[in-house]
């Protein structure tokens, strides 16, 4: 993996292992686990976010269930077929463990990728702006993750006018959101989302904006479900 493949998908996280590990796959003999990962926000909230592991991380029960850890990786992601269908599965991949420093950020991702998507602009009956964009993030052996990211406010004007295959650098947090799927026959479905909430966000040619302070904390609940593309 080369150097700009290595800095253009950055994670920190500090938190709270929530669940044992369960095996996911195997590469070359290496297996990889997945269990979930409590971040604390800035409120009260907490995001409950999956990471995959690789067995030779979970030696001394470094991912123990209740154990608090701090990590660095990238934010990948990857089809899974479910029945006829292929979802869009995100975990962030864990490439080694950090310090537990008490004053760090505890969710930071930086990502540097290319506009896949044309972006979406929406209102909510709240009056709050939001913007949706698919973000393509380059990896080696030429493959790519595939990244929600989501603006708000001047961030969501901004990424509104922004054109399919630019590329654009951007630095947030990684939010889980719960919401319900309803479904034609009445059934309803509860769901969990994954996306890079956007604290900033620049152009290659360095057109920049930034949200305002509170763009890290998503405090009202009730707004929480019209944020979610079905």
């Amino acid at each position: 993996m080369n150097y700009e493949q290595m800095n253009n998908n950055k994670v920190h996280l500090k938190g709270v292992v929530e669940t044992e590990a369960t095996f996911s796959h195997e590469v070359y003999g290496e297996g990889f686990y997945e269990l979930e990962l409590s971040v604390p926000r800035l409120s009260d909230h907490k995001d409950i976010i999956p990471i995959t592991v690789s067995e030779r991380l979970l030696a001394d029960d470094n991912f123990k269930k209740g154990t608090q850890v701090a990590i660095k990786g990238q934010f990948r992601s990857y089809n899974k077929v479910m029945g006829e269908k292929s979802k869009l599965m995100l975990t962030v991949f864990v490439r080694e463990l950090a310090e537990l420093e008490e004053d760090k950020n505890p969710n930071i991702i930086e990502l540097s990728g290319y506009i896949c998507k044309k972006p979406i602009y929406r209102t909510t009956p709240f009056k709050r702006e939001i913007g949706d964009i698919l973000l393509a993030v380059n990896r080696a052996y030429n493959k790519s993750d595939y990244l929600p990211c989501i603006a708000w406010g001047r961030n969501a004007r901004f990424v509104k006018n922004v054109e399919v295959g630019e590329k654009v650098n951007i630095s947030g947090r990684i939010q889980s959101r719960a919401y319900q799927k309803r479904f034609e026959d009445g059934t309803v479905e509860n769901r969990v989302a994954y996306e890079v909430s956007i604290g900033k966000i620049m152009l290659e040619n360095n057109n920049e904006v930034e949200e305002e302070s509170n763009a890290f904390v998503l405090e009202d609940s009730k707004m929480e479900s019209y944020y979610v593309s079905n």
